[in-house]
């Protein structure tokens, strides 16, 4: 479902017709209020704002998992690194910087 031209409120309005409003956002509707003609919050169904939060943390979920994969990949490649190496590399580099600077 899109939103249209009447779904989007100036916040002098919605707080006129909140209950209107709110009809509305659960038998469907997304509503954009504006402050100052510009974009503001919105009004959302409290069941669809919580798929949307799992949408959300599913996503992470997944990108978790792909980068779990990538890492996967380079430890099969031999693409790999002592971690105690690599963090001391890291406190010289960073100390080095320090010094110059």
């Amino acid at each position: 479902m899109g939103i249209t031209a009447a779904d989007i409120v100036p916040l002098s309005q919605a707080r006129a017709t909140l209950s209107e409003l709110a009809d509305q956002v659960k038998a469907g509707a997304e509503k954009i209020i504006t402050k100052n003609g510009e974009s503001y919050v919105a009004i959302v169904d409290a069941a669809r704002l919580d798929y949307y939060h799992r949408l959300e943390r599913e996503h992470i979920y997944l990108l978790l998992l792909e980068e779990a994969a990538k890492g996967l990949e380079d430890v099969a490649a031999g693409r790999v690194k002592d971690a105690r190496e690599a963090l001391r590399a890291m406190k010289r580099r960073h100390s080095a910087g320090n010094a110059a600077g």
